[in-house]
């Protein structure tokens, strides 16, 4: 290993606005000093704001570089720039996003996604799937499980024991059974489990726990689905929000925001939700 941790930084689609974030990120003074850094991938041959199969299979493959020097230990984590899942998807490309990719490729069943920015962390217990699957896919044990990646996630980052709400999937939690009885049947046998754990409690109304939780009362949540924790995630911390994937043996981070191909090549993208993922993964980089 580096006598200090080396990132990889991918570019993402090329014709997308992760080239020019990297270049303003190198370029910012917040950049972490502890690390050093490796670009993959390359914008030339591409025009912004242009996406092509060709861009999309350049983003394919500086993620298959990093997963190849993540396995030889030439990097000690990545972050990723924005790809689209639709262009990748009309490429071949066997994934629902890089969340998913990165995991395959270190051989990690157990992961999960969590965003984190500004006042508010989440986690996600289903991600990349159909609204109307959601209530079908929620398991008892799959919501235990993300609530320990993101335990431990928190604990971590905290260095205490963290206070996690665990949000229902109905409005007003279901009130009683009312809207619905997943919160009785499959939420709170989770919750109760959690809870001898570490302070988890819940099932909460997803219609206040995010005001409870960036008021101080909750130092992350556990959402049952994908926009249920990116909604009020992106509306709070759309510049600055990171995603990171739980459960992985390094450090993968990613800014919350896609390729923004509108206004790729204007200037008038912020780098700032790329250099906090950069902050994050030299944050939990093994030294």
């Amino acid at each position: 290993m580096p006598s200090r941790p080396v990132l990889g930084l991918t570019i993402g689609d090329p014709a997308g606005v992760g080239p020019e974030l990297l270049r303003a990120c190198m370029d910012d003074p917040g950049l972490p000093a502890a690390c050093d850094y490796r670009l993959l991938g390359s914008s030339a041959g591409h025009q912004p704001g242009h996406p092509t199969q060709e861009s999309a299979k350049a983003a394919w493959d500086a993620a298959e570089e990093a997963a190849g020097l993540l396995a030889r230990g030439e990097i000690q984590g990545v972050v990723t720039g924005p790809v689209s899942k639709h262009a990748l998807g009309d490429i071949g490309f066997p994934f629902p996003g890089q969340t998913e990719f990165f995991a395959a490729r270190a051989g990690v069943d157990d992961f999960a996604m969590c965003l984190t920015g500004g006042p508010l962390t989440v986690a996600l217990t289903t991600i990349h799937v159909p609204l109307r699957d959601v209530a079908s896919l929620l398991r008892t044990g799959e919501i235990i499980r993300v609530g320990r990646h993101l335990a431990r996630f928190m604990n971590r980052r905290l260095g205490r024991a963290p206070r996690i709400a665990v949000a229902g999937l109905n409005p007003h939690a279901g009130e009683g059974g009312q809207f619905g009885d997943e919160e009785q049947a499959i939420i709170a046998p989770a919750v109760t489990t959690l809870a001898g754990e570490g302070i988890f409690t819940g099932p909460h109304s997803p219609d206040t726990v995010f005001h409870r939780a960036v008021a101080g009362e909750f130092d992350a949540v556990l959402c049952m689905y994908h926009d249920q924790g990116l909604i009020p995630l992106k509306l709070l911390a759309f510049d600055t929000g990171v995603n990171v994937t739980l459960g992985l043996p390094f450090p993968r981070t990613s800014p919350d925001h896609g390729t923004a191909f509108d206004i790729a090549g204007t200037g008038r993208a912020s780098h700032a939700s790329m250099l906090a993922a950069i902050q994050l993964a030299a944050e939990t980089a093994a030294v």
